[in-house]
């Protein structure tokens, strides 16, 4: 990848909408100001325009559910294929070893392929790790985040197991982490463990996100974490959440409205969980996705995100927000523009960001795709993308592609040499 600096854009031209409606955009530093039927007279607002024609226009992509201190560890761990419990053994072997200039390596590169895809804000768990430096991931998350500010939103959240003492937690919201976090369905008295984290979150008075129920049949802790956040004026999110993937419709239902009245977000996660669920299974294996559409139609807020990006708890991933889209239109039953919505202003909603998108009035964090339908661009995932944070374009990914043309037909001569027919724009 080439670095260029950021550059302010005021104008963007011709653009389509998920709507279909080709547009014109004005931009006003951070803010859109207008958007008219393209050709419509656009305010003056100076400065450098684009020209978008042949690119849909949607809400930057955000992240809300990363690991980026494990991303791309998996070639140097070697992990067994597994479940859950199989990932965390090869981890935790790994992390009494990691090295913070290595872990920070590691996130960049995901956090900057993020950034080429349209991902312009995520917000990533650190492990707080066993051994004698319990910050080491902290400190690599701290320096990426003052590294790439201007280019990208990060949000950190401590991730502790019930093990790690509350003085741990303590130093690395010192050390700038945003949020609590944690995994109260692996402890061995769950409820204790959701209890101390609430109570860690209320008492240093910071958002707290909770990996939660992440597995098909395991401890129920989110009914319990809703109870503990109600009325609380704190972001409070759920990953994972799979076990409500197998509950019965009218048990979910009064589940729904407990996390609807909690005001809590939750964020289904496919492509690890399609790879962590079912292991124990031979047959029908299921496969657990939070149900993130009849959550959505019972009135809670919901995301999706990515989660893990080649470590032991998913050995593929393409730090791509259109990949997730994809899946849940094809694994969790949503249309395109509604898994859009779960990956771009979904997530930014459940993340406490500002509304971003195409809007009048909206945050100028914009991905352009070269396609000619929303669906289109979730299909194909065009890498030919435009991506603005804040106003400024700050990454430009241009493809070129040249196919053999067909063989000639048998009576006629053939070229001495293959003509090659360009297919972009």
């Amino acid at each position: 990848m080439s670095a260029a600096p950021p550059v302010s854009i005021t104008a963007i031209r011709n653009a389509r909408l998920a709507s279909g409606a080709l547009v014109d955009i004005a931009i006003d530093g951070e803010t859109v100001v207008a958007v008219v039927p393209a050709g419509s007279p656009l305010p003056d607002t100076g400065g450098e325009s684009l020209d978008l024609d042949g690119y849909v226009v949607t809400a930057a992509g955000a992240e809300p559910h990363a690991h980026l201190d494990k991303s791309q560890s998996w070639d140097a761990i070697q992990p067994p294929f597994g479940d859950l419990e199989r990932a965390i053994e090869s981890w935790h072997a790994f992390a009494m070893t990691l090295d913070e200039d290595d872990t920070l390596d590691r996130a960049r590169s995901t956090a900057l392929r993020m950034l080429a895809s349209g991902i312009t804000a995520v917000r990533t768990h650190v492990d707080l790790l066993r051994g004698a430096d319990a910050l080491t991931g902290v400190r690599a998350l701290v320096r990426l985040r003052e590294e790439l500010a201007g280019l990208m939103d990060i949000e950190l959240v401590a991730l502790g197991g019930p093990t790690v003492p509350d003085a741990v937690f303590d130093a690395a919201l010192d050390a700038g982490i945003d949020l609590v976090g944690g995994a109260p369905h692996l402890a061995d008295d769950p409820i204790a463990d959701l209890e101390r984290l609430v109570a860690l979150a209320q008492r240093r008075d910071v958002g707290i996100d909770l990996h939660t129920d992440e597995s098909l049949a395991g401890a129920d802790t989110l009914a319990a974490y809703a109870r503990a956040v109600t009325g609380w004026h704190r972001p409070r999110t759920a990953g994972h959440c799979v076990r409500l993937s197998m509950m019965p419709t009218e048990d979910l239902v009064a589940l729904a409205a407990d996390v609807r009245d909690a005001d809590i977000g939750i964020i289904a996660l496919p492509i690890t969980n399609l790879y962590l669920q079912g292991w124990d299974a031979d047959h029908a294996v299921p496969r657990g996705i939070a149900p993130i559409g009849r959550l959505k139609a019972a009135g809670v807020r919901v995301a999706a995100g990515a989660d893990n990006v080649r470590d032991p708890f998913n050995p593929v991933g393409r730090c791509d927000h259109l990949e997730t889209a994809s899946l849940l239109v094809a694994a969790g039953h949503l249309a395109p523009h509604e898994a859009v919505d779960a990956v771009t202003t979904g997530a930014r909603d459940v993340m406490g960001l500002p509304l971003a998108g195409p809007v009048p009035g909206a945050r100028a964090d914009l991905v352009a795709v070269r396609a000619d339908s929303l669906g289109e661009a979730v299909a194909f995932a065009s890498a030919d993308r435009v991506v603005l944070h804040r106003g400024r374009l700050v990454s430009r990914t241009t493809v070129s592609t040249r196919i053999a043309a067909p063989a000639p037909p048998a009576d006629a001569p053939a070229p001495a040499i293959p003509t090659l027919v360009p297919t972009g724009k």
